[in-house]
């Protein structure tokens, strides 16, 4: 079985009211792309990575009369993909869902968010209590994308939990000079470790029970990405695969970067700089997994358009990578 994560550029911008694809020659979301360049790319990367399943990050709008999952199930329609089923679990209003878009076939889904308000790990789309700068006063977090809690089955009978994430960003938009780039940059980083310590709770409840489980998603974060991590000693990656000694996830793609303090590591992202006028490339997106799972994974693969080697040499994939998005699709390959 082939599991995917991808967050794609604004998705949304792709689709009207309806839920219907439009591939025009308006622009969409991303730099100097039209939405029919953006959709002919995205539809070709899907069938390219062919699979079972696709954690969809930056997923269609889905409240005020917008479903997001009728645009992914059109979307789908629309360049005959096998995952033809959507689903999204608590929706916000950054017209940034995160949704699993799916074959039905192969694997069946359920939303099936966990707590309940009142508990020390609290349910994703409630707030979560954390002193943030240790002042021994309480600071209420909430997610603007709260995370995706499915009970996956597949076809196989195999049970597991799968969370979909989308963390804080912790680029300080809107500051206006040196000192306000820091101060948002730190407050920032603040609120997304919160949200890292709150997932992570969730994460050790689910290990804790012995259970199979899966985090994938746009963790917005990676070992060393900014000088502010070593304000606070670890970055949000390193918090959601757990302490050496403790029951831990597993990405190999983060374990690579984390042991390497020089040298190039894994990217899965890659973002025009427009004041330097340069592409900074960055390992954002995960697929990390229990250790009872470690055995049953066969293969991580970052789809990259320059770092992978089938990805660099078949230049229509190359192109189409480049085009859709910002991010690039990682996937793995599992025995489930």
């Amino acid at each position: 079985m082939r599991i995917a994560c991808y967050n794609v550029e604004w998705f949304d911008r792709l689709f009207d009211e309806a839920g219907d694809l439009q591939r025009d020659n308006r622009w969409s979301g991303r730099r100097d792309v039209k939405r029919s360049e953006q959709a002919k790319a995205l539809g070709y990367v899907f069938n390219k990575i062919d699979a079972d399943a696709i954690m969809v990050i930056e997923a269609p709008d889905d409240h005020n009369g917008r479903s997001g999952t009728n645009a992914l199930e059109n979307f789908a329609k629309v360049y005959n993909l096998r995952a033809t089923k959507a689903l999204i679990g608590f929706t916000n209003t950054t017209q940034q869902e995160i949704a699993l878009l799916y074959d039905p076939s192969k694997l069946n889904a359920q939303h099936d968010p966990v707590g309940v308000i009142g508990d020390v790990v609290p349910p994703f789309d409630g707030t979560y209590e954390i002193d943030l700068d240790i002042d021994n006063r309480a600071d209420s977090v909430t997610f603007s994308k709260p995370p995706l809690e499915l009970a996956i089955e597949t076809a196989n009978g195999t049970k597991l939990r799968m969370i979909g994430a989308h963390l804080k960003s912790k680029a300080p938009h809107g500051a206006h000079n040196a000192a306000e780039v820091m101060r948002f940059s730190i407050a920032n980083r603040r609120k997304q470790l919160a949200q890292a310590v709150w997932l992570r709770g969730r994460v050790e409840t689910h290990l804790s029970a012995g259970e199979h489980l899966m985090l994938l998603g746009d963790l917005n974060d990676g070992p060393g990405l900014d000088e502010y991590e070593n304000l606070f000693g670890r970055s949000s990656v390193e918090i959601i695969l757990g302490e050496t000694g403790c029951p831990c996830l597993y990405d190999p793609h983060a374990a690579r970067a984390l042991a390497r303090k020089i040298g190039g590591a894994p990217t899965t992202a890659r973002f025009f700089l427009k004041n330097d006028n340069r592409f900074l490339q960055a390992l954002l997106d995960y697929i990390m997994v229990s250790e009872n799972l470690r055995d049953k994974a066969k293969a991580w693969r970052i789809w990259h358009p320059f770092d992978d080697p089938e990805c660099w040499r078949d230049e229509t994939l190359r192109n189409a990578l480049l085009t859709a998005s910002d991010h690039f699709p990682v996937t793995l390959d599992i025995d489930l």
